[in-house]
């Protein structure tokens, strides 16, 4: 097994202390890049316009509305119940 010098080692654990330092200074950029919402807002800015509009969509009722006419509810749901008029029966009752 060969032995190291004493220069050798200092010169070893030098290198070691440059590289955790250089480690070191990487990761603090990663830190700092992730964790900077308004980058991280600018960089998705269109998945979050996305996820915006589908949620006002969603609260808005969208759905409610969109399985309705899918349903068959609504309108003519009323009118084929008697319920609602229908245009034509509002158009024969105007005095013209």
């Amino acid at each position: 097994m060969p032995t190291r010098t004493p220069e050798e080692i200092r010169a070893s654990i030098e290198q070691n202390r440059q590289e955790l330092g250089e480690s070191l200074a990487y990761l603090r950029d990663e830190m700092t890049q992730l964790t900077d919402w308004r980058g991280q807002l600018r960089a998705h800015q269109s998945q979050l316009l996305v996820v915006a509009v589908l949620g006002g969509f969603v609260l808005g009722g969208g759905i409610a509305g969109i399985t309705g006419l899918i349903g068959g509810r609504g309108r003519r749901a009323r009118q084929r119940s008697g319920r609602l008029p229908s245009a034509a029966d509002v158009r024969a009752r105007l005095p013209i």
